[in-house]
Parts: C-alpha cells; structure tokens; sequence
C-alpha cells in the first residue's frame, strides 16, 4: 500500500510539473489508482480528434484550460470542492448518485463554479436536477468500449481460453468483472451498490439446476468469492494490468450477469454487447438506456433474484433466442466504440466551452 501511494504522490507531481509547462485544451483529471476512472480519462483524451488533452492526477499548475473533473472523487473533498485557477472552466462527471452521499450538500456551492455537468446515464441525470444542477447545464454521454480488444470469439476460441483457464466443456460460464466490494483490500464487506449479494443468491439458483462455472475479475471481490466457496461453486479470480484485458475474459463466458442496485455504467454492458455474450442485467445506471429488454439483453428490477434467475435460464436454453440478443447487441456494441464516444465528447461538451 504504502509502495502504491508513493507511486502516485510522484504521478502527481510528475502532473503538476507538465501542467505548468505544457498547455493542453483540455485536462481530464483521473484518480491515479490505475482502475475504472483512470482508463475512462485515457481513452477518452486518447481518441479526441482535433482538441490537445491529457489525462492527469492533478488540476495545479493548469490555467486557461478546461478542466475535466472524471470523478466527484476527483472534485470533492471532505471539505468541500477542489477548484482549479479561476481562468479555466470546470466539468464535473458524477456517475451515480449514493443514498445518503454526503457530497450532496455541496452541490449549491459547486453549481456557482462548475460550468458543465456530464453523466452516463438518464438516471443520474434526473437525480442531478433533483438535487438542484440545473437540467441545461448536464450532458449525457455513456461509457464506451474498445471495440479494437472486444470481439467475438470463435468456438474453437473459446475451448482453447477454457483450456488455459482450467475451465472444462461441460460447464456453463457465467462472469462478473467488477469491484465489489468496500475499500481496496480483500473486499470481505459486500458494496451492496454492486448488487454483490444479488449476484451470488442467482448463481446458488442456477446451481441447482446447471454444472456452474464462475470468471471473476477485479479487486475486492472477497465477499463473493467466500459465498462461491461456501456454496461449492467453482470460480477462478484474476488480476489485470490493463481494463482492456477483460477481453480476453470474456471470451470463455456463455452469459454475463450485472446486478447492481446503483451504477454509473457499469462497463460491463457495453463489454458483454461487444463481446457477443449475452447478458442478464438490473435496471441500474446506463442498462435502461441502451438495453432493449428481450431484443440486445435482458433487464429485471432491481433485487428481483428470481426474474434474474428465470432470464438467465432463457438465454441459455433457447438458442435462437440467444443468438438474436447477441446479434442485436453486437449492432448496439457499434455505437458505443471509444473513438465514437470520444467525438461526443469533444462536439457536446468541450466545444461548448471553447
């Protein structure tokens, strides 16, 4: 820990230096913990076509700028809000909004200095405007894929991938590629946000009934793995270096669950749709917005285990209803490639403010 703080205190210093050297159009400020938020800033500021812009840790040393705040983490402190020099302009991205998120009572006091407001998802938009952003000031643009990594694997693929991973044929493969659970470390206490406890209640279900074979990946996921455990499912857990390795993940899966009770994304929507996997998710974050139930996937309310459980069994034993889903999600998956999203970007959001 104290290795990976360090290496973050030189990034940012590292930033702060390059800041006031370089000038950029824009600064997209991520949180340096090399996760979700961090590879949204790079691909994002990697596919801008005709803006200058860097993915940084801090917003010292910028001026006259725009400055992307990527995370409320970036933006607010217990304090209060982290404002840049007064010449830039500010865009906050806020994913979700969490019941009982203190970071609520600033949002009076941000509106005064934040000139844009961006979200993922129709969700959290409404919640903004509840919460007093005005409705003008906020823009939607989803999370996006690597459509260049994600692809569909063949079957001859897919049993090499099952090989390596000590995955045998008989099983049917379900993932879940998130952190989930609280904090950092081992993630014994479930982030019930996640839906981690959901996700594990239908994978006991579907036991019963299918030879069950669980991929996770992520940090923190040491809730569900001690409930796979207990529940004598077989799973394997894999650390990555790069997000864009769950590619490979994806390819050993016969369907994909997404639980959460409260999402920003999540990515792996747009992942599952990429990979021609099909995919069983909640009603939470940009899911409403870019699932069509029973045509590119399946959505259940929030909690409900058991339409969960039945819309999983669907997918995997009726085939030609299976095959549709993940047609239609492929078209879907088109729309949502980084180099598309990076342009919305760039044509509703920075050029608003140049």
């Amino acid at each position: 820990m104290r290795l990976q703080i360090n290496k973050r205190y030189i990034r940012t210093v590292e930033d702060f230096v390059r800041n006031k050297i370089n000038r950029k159009d824009i600064y997209y400020i991520i949180e340096g913990a090399s996760w979700s938020i961090d590879h949204d800033g790079r691909s994002i500021t990697a596919n801008l076509s005709s803006l200058s812009s860097a993915a940084v840790t801090t917003c010292r040393g910028i001026r006259n700028s725009i400055v992307h705040f990527g995370s409320v983490n970036t933006f607010f402190s217990d304090s209060g809000l982290k404002l840049p020099h007064k010449s830039n302009k500010i865009i906050v991205t806020w994913f979700h909004i969490s019941p009982g998120d203190r970071r609520i009572e600033f949002i009076p006091q941000a509106v005064k200095h934040v000139d844009l407001w961006h979200t993922a998802c129709s969700i959290t938009r409404n919640n903004l405007i509840k919460f007093g952003v005005p409705e003008e000031k906020i823009t939607v643009i989803p999370l996006g894929v690597n459509l260049s990594a994600f692809g569909v694997s063949t079957p001859q693929q897919k049993e090499n991938i099952r090989s390596k991973l000590g995955i045998s044929k008989e099983k049917i493969v379900v993932g879940s590629f998130q952190k989930d659970g609280n904090g950092w470390g081992e993630g014994l206490a479930p982030k019930l946000i996640k839906g981690p406890d959901v996700f594990c209640d239908v994978v006991e279900k579907l036991r019963r009934q299918y030879d069950l074979f669980v991929v996770l990946t992520g940090p923190a996921r040491g809730y569900v793995r001690r409930r796979l455990e207990s529940s004598g499912i077989p799973y394997s857990h894999h650390f990555l270096n790069d997000p864009d390795e769950v590619a490979l993940y994806y390819k050993a899966l016969d369907l994909y669950i997404a639980t959460g009770r409260c999402e920003g994304g999540p990515k792996s929507l747009v992942e599952s749709l990429a990979s021609g996997v099909p995919l069983v998710s909640t009603k939470a974050g940009m899911a409403p917005d870019i699932i069509t139930d029973g045509e590119n996937g399946f959505l259940c309310d929030v909690d409900d285990v058991d339409r969960i459980v039945q819309k999983s069994i669907i997918l995997l034993e009726d085939k030609q209803k299976k095959e549709r889903i993940i047609a239609n999600g492929l078209a879907t998956a088109r729309r949502y490639d980084w180099t598309v999203i990076a342009q919305r970007y760039e044509n509703y959001l920075y050029r608003r403010l140049l």
